[in-house]
């Protein structure tokens, strides 16, 4: 068996005899169980204080917290993923679960296999979700401080590698779901951020939202068409929202 002694489980499970059994299908799996609580208060506690790598979380525990609201704390202080534990498998269950973003289920009765491959997965995802925080973190770190000539920079990665871009060549920038895309005169930089986290780097004077998925260099702008910007040498035409053409107009200068 793989050797998972250097990951550390902690257990809410207010049934004895199935925290036991938990308890040593972790050991036998190779893991170190740092301790079991049956109800919302202790687990929080002992979890803030023995810092374990993964929960596994019963929904139904005892007391006046529910494992989901256990979890919730735990997600809103703690950088600790939770796996829950349940026999109840309901939509109503599954949707009041689904809101504190667990990183995985078992459903009881458990097979060790099942218990094994859901952990395992929990944690690599767990784990790429922090380096992508860490890393979106530290690139717009570097345009945080005061210093005049790093305001006009941004570092973004690409291909492995953190490339510096000038604000100044940057045409606008389009939301594509969880991915943001930074659209230079002659590259493409694709990065891992929200339209509000770079609306906020932006904040120069220089940019504009002009549409929910789309930001544009002002001075890039040729003309202003109905609904629409078209922007200069790339001629790419961009929408306008409705919420935002108001904005848009109030800023050019415009005689």
């Amino acid at each position: 068996m793989e050797n998972n002694n250097n990951i550390n489980v902690y257990i809410v499970e207010d049934e004895s005899i199935v925290a036991k059994d938990i308890q040593n299908s972790l050991k036998k799996l190779g893991y170190n169980v740092l301790g079991i609580s049956n109800n919302g208060a202790d687990a929080i506690k002992n979890i803030v204080d023995l810092e374990p790598n993964i929960v596994l979380m019963d929904i139904m525990i005892k007391g006046n917290m529910t494992g989901i609201d256990v979890a919730e704390t735990i997600k809103k202080e703690y950088n600790i993923p939770v796996i829950f534990l349940t026999a109840y498998a309901d939509e109503s269950t599954l949707s009041k679960a689904k809101i504190t973003e667990p990183y995985g289920y078992i459903l009881k009765p458990f097979k060790e296999i099942d218990l094994h491959s859901t952990i395992e997965m929990a944690l690599y995802k767990h784990k790429k979700d922090t380096e992508v925080q860490k890393e979106r973190d530290f690139l717009y770190s570097l345009v945080e401080n005061k210093d005049d000539a790093a305001k006009d920079i941004l570092f973004v990665k690409s291909n492995s590698r953190l490339v510096k871009v000038n604000l100044k060549d940057i045409y606008y920038v389009e939301a594509l779901k969880d991915y943001v895309v930074l659209n230079t005169q002659y590259t493409r930089y694709t990065i891992h951020s929200t339209m509000k986290d770079i609306e906020k780097k932006l904040d120069n004077g220089d940019f504009i939202r002009v549409h929910r998925s789309f930001i544009a260099r002002i001075d890039k702008i040729q003309t202003i068409e109905n609904q629409t910007v078209v922007l200069e040498e790339n001629k790419k035409v961009i929408p306008i929202g409705g919420s935002y053409r108001d904005e848009l107009l109030a800023k050019l200068n415009m005689i």
